[in-house]
């Protein structure tokens, strides 16, 4: 299958330097992922929160980034797959 939302990657820029809504209310968090449709900067799903996974399903801005250094891999929510970003 091949990823047909890469049209929508925008910014490789993050809004903010941790998870968005859990520095908001003083939560933590384990990974980061960047939306590259708008900058939102979210938690994982093995956080508790599940940020950027709600940002998506609020959103539907279909691709995200690990924001961890040293990752580089993107991910598809609608295709559910691995994508290549540019």
């Amino acid at each position: 299958m091949s990823c047909s939302h890469l049209d929508s990657v925008r910014t490789h820029r993050r809004n903010t330097t941790g998870c968005e809504e859990c520095m908001k209310t003083g939560d933590t968090w384990v990974h980061l992922r960047l939306c590259r449709s708008c900058g939102h900067v979210g938690c994982c799903d093995d956080s508790r929160n599940r940020h950027a996974t709600k940002h998506f399903g609020a959103t539907g801005h279909p691709i995200i980034t690990s924001a961890e250094p040293g990752e580089d891999w993107s991910w598809c929510y609608v295709d559910q797959e691995v994508v290549d970003v540019p």
